[in-house]
């Protein structure tokens, strides 16, 4: 965000099987509560948030939704160093209490060394419009990236590939960078996948270049695969990675029933 100030998105999910559903008119419908607070080592409280999240679905969908998670995000403005994260849910229904605590370690970027975010993998990525740019859940500039914290997907599913680069050297002349970028898939030691792009291909801010793609999975087998994303500047010789690993599981086949219809024999 700034030269010393870090975006940290917590991303909470909880398996709606774990909540307490009522059901009124129709809709089932169950609320938590999040509570987080950002501690330094010490006990000095630097950040909180508290936010009611509430799930509603109709009667046609509750069986097949309860199988399934809700997600919640908040996104922290932090200076570099090392934190403490503690998290209380609660289930405003049932009562019900879960805690998790956590250690949070916020990086720090310097100026004149290419750097790089986190490789975030997610299920959706979509540009917002210009009066949600920075603003709401999953909102990362003018972009909404839901990340699919399980990493797991399957053949019918797009790999949604977010992260940015900092500090591309420019040209003198063109005021851009002269940057490439490479995705490398693997299984196990088996590279199965590679491509490239070209700085020119993306979105460039100043000195900034951020990775959105959307990498479609039918030809991958199902299985365990690590992702890595490296970034070169040509200018100023330097190249950065980062990876992060991903599963692809069977697509989800959805039985549907067929009636048959015979002519009585005599």
């Amino acid at each position: 965000m700034t030269n010393d100030t870090v975006l940290v998105p917590v991303t909470i999910q909880v398996p709606n099987s774990q909540l307490s559903f009522q059901s009124k008119d129709g809709v089932h419908s169950a609320t938590m509560n999040v509570f987080g607070r950002v501690s330094t080592l010490t006990g000095r409280v630097v950040q909180t948030f508290e936010e009611p999240i509430s799930r509603d679905f109709p009667d046609s969908l509750f069986q097949q939704s309860v199988k399934l998670q809700s997600i919640y995000q908040k996104a922290i403005p932090l200076r570099p160093g090392l934190y403490r994260l503690d998290l209380v849910i609660k289930d405003v229904h049932s009562g019900n209490v879960g805690v998790v605590n956590s250690r949070l370690q916020v990086p720090r970027y310097e100026d004149e060394k290419l750097e790089a975010s986190s490789l975030i993998l997610a299920d959706q990525i979509e540009h917002v419009p210009a009066k949600q740019i920075g603003a709401g859940q999953f909102v990362l500039g003018s972009s909404k990236v839901r990340p699919r914290m399980e990493g797991d997907f399957t053949t019918a599913d797009r790999l949604g590939i977010y992260m940015q680069v900092y500090n591309l050297k420019p040209d003198d002349k063109t005021h851009r960078s002269d940057s490439s970028f490479k995705y490398t898939v693997k299984k196990g030691d088996q590279q199965v996948m590679q491509f490239k792009e070209t700085g020119g291909e993306m979105k460039q801010t100043g000195d900034q270049v951020t990775i959105e793609r959307l990498l479609p999975l039918a030809t991958l087998a199902p299985g365990k695969y690590t992702l890595e994303v490296s970034a070169t500047d040509a200018l100023a010789n330097q190249t950065i990675s980062r990876s992060a690993e991903f599963t692809i599981k069977p697509p989800i086949v959805i039985p549907t029933k067929t009636a048959a219809n015979a002519a009585p024999g005599r």
